[in-house]
Order: C-alpha cells, then sequence, then structure tokens
C-alpha cells in the first residue's frame, strides 16, 4: 500500500510521511479491502499469573505483509498484591499503553492530515476493576473494567485550544483501540484439540 519516498519528496508533520498518508487513503478509498488488516499474537503460559507473547506476521486483506513488525516479545504479570511475581507490566496495563499507543499513533496521523504540528503528547491514563468479578465473589460485578480515565495533556506552535479539543473529539471517534473498548467485540474463544 505504501510506496518508498525518496527524501526530496517526503513531508514530515510529527513523524508522520504526509504523502504516505494521503497515498495510503487513496488506496483504501480505490480498493477499502486495503483497510483489513489483522494483527496476531502466540501466547505461552510460564508459571502463576506470567505469561509471553510473540507478535506475529501482520496480514491485509488475508496477505501477509513483509515487514519488521513480527517477533516483539512481550511478558505480562500480575504485582504480588494481585497474586503476581510482578515480573511484568500487568494485563490491565498493556489494555492501557494499547489505547496510549493508539492515541498517540491517531493524534500524530490526525494532526498531520490537518496540518497542526503537534510540540508535545503527554497522556495519562488511568483504569479501575472491581475483582469480585474474576474472583467469583460476586457474580452482579462484572470481571472487566468499570471505568477507563485519559487526560491528554496537547501543546501546538500552530494550532489554538479549541482546534486541540476538535482534535481529541477526531482521535476519541477515530481511535481503532478506543472503539475496541468501548463498543461491543464478538470475542470467539475455543479450545483446541
Amino acid at each position: 500500500m505504501r510506496s518508498t519516498m525518496t527524501a526530496a519528496t517526503q513531508t514530515l508533520r510529527n513523524g508522520v510521511d504526509t504523502a504516505a498518508l494521503a497515498q495510503t487513503i487513496g488506496a483504501v478509498k480505490d480498493n477499502p479491502d486495503l483497510a483489513k488488516v489483522t494483527f496476531a499474537v502466540d501466547s505461552q503460559w510460564l508459571t502463576g499469573c506470567h505469561q509471553r507473547a510473540h507478535t506475529g506476521r501482520l496480514r491485509q486483506n488475508g496477505v501477509e505483509v513483509p515487514s519488521g513488525h513480527a517477533g516483539y516479545v512481550l511478558d505480562s504479570d500480575e504485582p504480588v498484591a494481585l497474586l503476581g511475581s510482578d515480573r511484568a507490566a500487568s494485563p490491565g496495563e498493556y489494555v492501557l499503553q494499547a489505547l496510549a499507543g493508539c492515541y498517540a499513533v491517531s493524534f500524530a496521523t490526525h494532526a498531520a492530515k490537518r496540518g497542526i504540528e503537534l510540540d508535545s503528547l503527554r497522556l495519562e491514563l488511568e483504569v479501575d476493576f472491581d475483582l469480585q468479578g474474576f474472583l467469583e465473589v460476586d457474580d452482579t460485578v462484572r470481571p472487566g473494567a468499570q471505568e477507563i480515565r485519559v487526560v491528554v495533556h496537547a501543546t501546538s506552535s500552530n494550532a489554538d485550544d479549541a482546534q486541540l479539543r476538535h482534535l481529541t473529539d477526531v482521535v476519541q471517534r477515530r481511535s481503532p483501540i478506543r472503539d475496541t473498548l468501548a463498543s461491543p467485540v464478538r470475542v470467539v474463544t475455543t479450545l483446541a484439540g
């Protein structure tokens, strides 16, 4: 979908190649199937609350995309207070990191698309859980998050507060991870064998 650009034709805004962004948008308008991507992770339980996942290949419209993307190792564990050994970030922290990462991508991309130069972007995120549902103490309490809060600290030399508020609204509406967290998503779990 993206072609190699020479330094002379490349225009970066917020670290985003705006020419490649325009080319990508055009390619997806011409062939909407290019927008269909699949990410994969293979996870192995190690002990207790500790697990290790390896990222898999990215597929676009069912076709594997060659990239250096595959092969990242992601460990997770729980804090000692939550029965873990505190060897890695918790799954709840990974949820926040996924949202923060997607927000950062969304801010940089949508700001670049609108000609907004971001001078700085910092996100503060918190998530609340009531573990009674997970621990089967109270079946009326959902095991998932009760609320996620995000505070955005953004500055720009060429956008005023109203434009940054509008950009924040756009990011909330267009962030794939926020949409995944905020809207029902079908999760299919099967036991292999």
